[in-house]
């Protein structure tokens, strides 16, 4: 991964060499995504990322809560549009519906979205064994930021629940990871439980990100938004694909009682961050306190 540093700043008490160790891409809201080699950090997010979602005859949004078999449904992006692979399925390739009827869907600040089609339809369907719309967000500004998840007037947003980018860090799942073995012998949890757009590691202390007002990453500028409290989403088993207690039961005996990993939308610009390369200079990532 590219190495990424904090330079000193007269408003922090430290300072640490950090790196961006994962980012990751879920075209497809609540589907298994991508590992992205290359990623652009878009003001609604990254690119690609949420830009599709499943719903009922209804227009309501159908997510992992409720069909934890979606997670083992994957999206990636291919060309103008996604690949869809399923256990037991043939892939199939959905292009872009910037054409496609408008479907009423009940989604917060969004009203209506791309209907990708009678065949992808037909194969959601088939995978997950209920009548289901594949649908696409074809202009992310048509949805803005709630003001009551840190967002501001015109900050635009794709479908994702509350922000546009989630930063997790690789200390703090490491402290939960102890909390769950040393109070039940648990094995550790995988940092997909809790599906981020972006991974730092590097010589953090745990939850050192709930201090951050801001992160810097290359030339954007990512605010701090809100830190993400629990969610259902992270108590399914990858593997079993059903819910389970955890992490949520460590999180509310441990001292922290949240799940301690923050949400920073991106400001204007994008950066183009490229795994496994050292081409040029490292991206920068700064924090602010």
């Amino acid at each position: 991964m590219d190495r990424v540093s904090t330079p000193q700043r007269p408003s922090s008490s430290t300072s640490a060499s950090l790196r961006l160790s994962a980012v990751g891409v879920r075209p497809v809201k609540s589907f298994a995504g991508v590992a992205a080699r290359s990623a652009v950090i878009e003001r609604q997010g990254l690119r690609g990322d949420r830009r599709w979602m499943l719903v009922d005859d209804a227009g309501d949004t159908v997510t992992a809560r409720e069909l934890p078999r979606m997670l083992e449904v994957t999206a990636v992006p291919a060309g103008d549009g996604i690949e869809l692979s399923a256990p037991g399925h043939g892939p199939v390739r959905v292009a872009e519906p910037v054409a496609g009827s408008r479907a009423t869907v009940t989604m917060s600040r969004v009203g209506w979205a791309r209907a990708a089609g009678d065949a992808a339809d037909e194969w959601v369907s088939a995978v997950l064994g209920r009548p289901l719309r594949l649908v696409w967000l074809d202009d992310p500004a048509r949805r803005t930021v709630s003001a009551q998840h840190g967002g501001r007037p015109g900050d635009p947003l794709n479908l994702s629940d509350a922000g546009p980018v989630h930063l997790t860090t690789e200390a703090s799942l490491a402290a939960l990871n102890g909390w769950l073995a040393d109070e039940q012998d648990h094995p550790p949890l995988p940092m997909e439980r809790f599906r981020p757009s972006l991974v730092v590691a590097g010589e953090l202390e745990p939850f050192a990100e709930d201090g951050w007002a801001g992160v810097r990453v290359g030339e954007v500028e990512l605010r701090f938004s809100e830190r993400c409290d629990r969610c259902v989403m992270t108590t399914v088993d990858l593997d079993m694909l059903r819910t389970t207690k955890e992490p949520t039961h460590a999180r509310a005996a441990s001292p922290r009682g949240r799940q301690g990993l923050v949400r920073h939308p991106a400001g204007p610009g994008q950066h183009r961050h490229r795994a496994g390369r050292r081409r040029g200079r490292p991206a920068a990532l700064s924090t602010e306190r």
